[in-house]
């Protein structure tokens, strides 16, 4: 997620470099173009029409992925309050407050978080668990091909077992059902985003007429003196493909890139909320950001 903070310049460079260099390699071809061959004088409000049509493709864009980015977001915070809220369930409905299955679920709570997050991304779901969950529970889960859903499913098997044994009565595991049945369904929310693409004809398109649209433009250029029509498209440029990288990036919040929702540092505010609400003394650091921005 990106920070409140001053981002490189160097970082939307990288974005944009190689539209940038497409660009300028064509608005010199058509400068010599106009200068020693023909002339082509096309109108300068074709261009001006087609730029305000494309500025407005690129709001909506936008609009569109930030919405998915916020969508994400919300998913990531009704986790943490459900989370919160499975703990708490825990230590005021079982009878003996010291049990050790309260730690044991509200450690695979944190599990799970950390392994949701990992999911999402498709990297590596069990390499932060071994500090949560027993060897014997990741051996059971190791070859699971949902790992999270395997954890949620432990919860649901351990909350049937305390009501069997009379720990819990059927209000009280109601309850808890209810929690884990939230924690579900914010897996599947977050997971149909993940698997839902945005259309990628759409971008594509996109991008072919913010082209159309500089070439156009570099073609009716006519009142800019001499060579500095080329450093001019260039300039113009910068906020259309900036923006279009921006709508691009954002759309989809799980990708391991800097603008994604920081599932790992929310996992870690998860993990100090449980650890506090648990009493333990010694609580892991926020997890810090790598510069401008935090994952």
């Amino acid at each position: 997620m990106i920070l409140e903070k001053r981002i490189p310049l160097k970082y939307w460079f990288k974005e944009i470099k190689w539209d940038l260099l497409i660009v300028s390699v064509f608005s010199i071809i058509i400068y010599f173009f106009k200068l020693y061959v023909v002339n082509l004088d096309i109108p300068l409000g074709i261009g001006t029409f087609l730029g305000t049509a494309i500025a407005l493709l690129l709001s909506f864009k936008l609009s569109q992925s930030y919405d998915r980015w916020w969508e994400a977001r919300k998913i990531w915070g009704a986790i943490v309050n459900d989370s919160r809220t499975l703990v708490i369930q825990l230590k005021q409905f079982i009878k003996e407050p010291d049990s050790s299955i309260v730690k044991t679920m509200a450690y695979r709570q944190i599990a799970w978080c950390y392994a949701l997050g990992q999911h999402l991304r498709k990297q590596d779901v069990l390499g932060k668990l071994e500090d949560f969950i027993s060897k014997d529970e990741i051996i059971s889960i190791k070859h699971k091909n949902h790992v999270p859903l395997t954890l949620l499913d432990h919860h649901g098997q351990n909350v049937r077992n305390l009501h069997k044994e009379k720990s819990l009565n059927d209000f009280q595991q109601i309850q808890l059902d209810t929690t884990i049945l939230k924690l579900t369904a914010s897996m599947g929310m977050a997971e149909r985003i993940k698997n839902t693409v945005f259309p990628r004809t759409y971008r594509n398109v996109l991008h072919f007429f913010i082209y159309i649209f500089l070439l156009l433009l570099s073609l009716a250029l006519e009142d800019v003196y001499g060579f500095l029509e080329i450093p001019l498209l260039i300039f113009i440029s910068i906020p259309f493909f900036m923006l279009e990288k921006i709508a691009f990036v954002i759309q989809d919040p799980f990708e391991n890139f800097p603008t994604d929702t920081a599932m790992t540092s929310i996992s870690r505010n998860i993990e100090i909320n449980i650890k506090e609400l648990l009493g333990e003394k010694e609580l892991p650091e926020p997890l810090k950001n790598k510069g401008f921005y935090i994952m």
